[in-house]
């Protein structure tokens, strides 16, 4: 076993036993910052080195920091919407705006979600395989669309709930894997550069200009998944989930830019036609026998409980939308069903633009609303509050006109 190994191993036991203890578990703000947490590191966490050593290089760290700051603008709208927006809909008698703006918030999170799910799934299926030496994207779709269909008949039947029990310890395995790649990168560095060996790669097949630009707006779902805090209504009060929805952001950035910071010198700027969201593995091989078997756990675990819970988001806001209508158990195969037929309808880098564009659209009317509140309730910030949500459309715009996916 490498050094490089024995770090991995122990930064992973020791993160574990930290993320696992009883008093971590017990603790309502870490339980209330674990749920968006999640959705956040499981949006892209081990695509995104490879999609943006393609997109800006060497300057990959610096892509994903422009990525965070565009999410923690919509952040900033979601949040003020839980302080201000819930009070006013809760009112007798809501500004009718606002009601029609909630309602068309919800529709595209629907949609959002149906993508994610596909996403999330067929992600997981390539990591999958990618153990068993398999890189076929029709093998990958047909497990994934076997997945969806079993998840959508336990839904059914009631059978998923019990998956949200494990979020928690799943979530803390995760991080524990998270952060022992970064430990392990952050040895092999030291080695090399103790060594006198460091070397940054050569980029091969890079995209440039204003085509690496469209394509970075394509990837907010990289980043996505905060706003699920809005929903956490039933079980926590409006300042926790602010407070805890702040925490899991500034926990995912710090993650992302550790990790994409200390993979910049493994980057090739290549992204393969097939096994492209998989090629973090192969860039990684190098540094240790247990990084590849690190990943895929960390992707297995990630891309499960996103997808649980956003399969349970779907659900449950299709039975919201039809007014009960249509019960939540339909939901979840209405769900399941419009997640296959997303799934068979692009390779993943389409897949990941989609998504990016159904959640930049939620994150737009959640800025439309933010700023219509402000309007009809001013605050004592009201005029930064106008010029912060203003901008957060604009780009909203952008990335739904511009966007687009990564060329595989």
């Amino acid at each position: 076993m490498s050094s490089t190994d024995l770090v991995l191993l122990v930064v992973a036991i020791a993160t574990a036993a930290v993320m696992l203890s009883p008093p971590l578990l017990r603790s309502r703000d870490w339980r209330a910052t674990v749920t968006p947490l999640a959705s956040i590191i499981g949006s892209g966490f081990l695509v995104a080195g490879p999609i943006l050593g393609h997109v800006a290089g060497h300057y990959a760290v610096a892509a994903m920091a422009a990525l965070c700051a565009i999410s923690y603008l919509f952040g900033l709208a979601v949040r003020d919407n839980i302080s201000r927006l819930e009070p006013m809909l809760a009112a007798e008698s809501p500004p009718p705006v606002l009601l029609w703006l909630d309602r068309a918030a919800d529709l595209a999170l629907i949609l959002a979600y149906f993508v994610s799910v596909a996403y999330y799934l067929d992600l997981l299926a390539d990591f999958a395989l990618k153990a068993f030496g398999v890189v076929d994207p029709m093998v990958a779709h047909g497990m994934t669309t076997a997945i969806l269909a079993l998840l959508g008949t336990l839904g059914y039947f009631g059978g998923l709930r019990w998956l949200e029990h494990v979020e928690l310890g799943s979530v803390g395995l995760k991080l524990a894997m998270i952060a022992a790649l970064i430990a392990a990168l952050a040895w092999a560095l030291r080695s090399e550069v103790a060594a006198g060996t460091v070397a940054v790669r050569p980029l091969a097949d890079q995209a440039e200009g204003f085509d690496a630009v469209r394509i970075l707006l394509g990837l907010i779902i990289l980043v996505q998944g905060f706003e699920t805090s809005r929903y956490l209504g039933d079980s926590y009060d409006r300042a926790t989930r602010v407070r805890t929805m702040r925490h899991a952001q500034w926990i995912a950035f710090v993650v992302y830019m550790l990790f994409i910071g200390l993979l910049t010198p493994w980057l090739d700027g290549r992204l393969p036609p097939e096994g492209g969201d998989t090629h973090v593995i192969e860039l990684l091989r190098p540094v240790g026998s247990l990084v590849a078997p690190a990943i895929i756990v960390a992707a297995l675990l990630s891309q499960l409980s996103a997808a649980v819970a956003d399969l349970n988001g779907a659900s449950g806001l299709v039975a919201g939308a039809s007014r009960q209508r249509i019960p939540v158990a339909i939901g979840y195969v209405i769900a399941a069903s419009a997640s296959i037929a997303v799934v068979w309808a692009g390779d993943i880098f389409t897949v990941i633009a989609w998504a990016s564009k159904a959640f930049v659209l939620y994150y737009g009317i959640q800025s439309a609303t933010a700023l219509v509140v402000e309007w009809v309730d001013p605050a004592p910030t009201r005029w930064g509050r106008i010029v912060l949500h203003g901008s957060a459309i604009a780009i909203a715009l952008a990335v739904l006109t511009l966007g687009r996916a990564a060329a595989g």
